[in-house]
């Protein structure tokens, strides 16, 4: 990262970051075509996870490439300052890259919807047959994540 004074290395803070958005981009990339999407997902701490319908471009690109890249931001802030072009934005992000899969067992697709579900403050819920035999889950294992923040009152300059 290049702005060492952002970045984020205290990993429950990009847990906190992680567990409190509300939206996550994807970004996708086969035959050299880059594709992002935002999607509502799950977090358990070492794998995020997206539902999706069974077929459609964001399965198609996993299948050819799992590799994935994504993004959350949140407590966004407009700073006004005087002068042109020395405005900013408050806000906390984090960035990451693993490898995405599409979950076929019954059992870990249960588990991965009621991980969306915990997200946005739905607890546990019994998944239904037809649920389980119409919705994709996406699961997407972390391989690396950095955060960043423009909070910091020390980091205003």
């Amino acid at each position: 990262m290049r702005r060492k004074d952002l970045e984020i290395t205290d990993r429950a803070e990009i847990d906190r970051i992680l567990d409190r958005a509300i939206v996550c981009r994807l970004g996708l990339s086969s035959d050299s075509q880059p594709y992002i999407v935002p999607m509502s997902f799950g977090y358990d701490g070492k794998a995020l996870y997206f539902h999706s319908a069974g077929e459609g471009r964001k399965i198609e690109m996993i299948r050819a490439n799992p590799r994935v890249c994504f993004e959350v931001d949140m407590d966004h802030e407009v700073v006004k300052r005087e002068g042109s072009c020395t405005w900013t934005v408050k806000y906390n992000s984090v960035i990451g890259f693993g490898t995405a899969s599409i979950v076929d067992d019954r059992q870990a697709k249960a588990a991965a919807l009621n991980a969306l579900m915990r997200h946005y403050g739905g607890g546990e819920h019994t998944i239904g047959d037809k649920m389980l035999d119409t919705v994709a889950v996406i699961k997407v294992d972390i391989d690396g994540v950095s955060g960043k923040t423009r909070y910091d009152a020390k980091r205003e300059s």
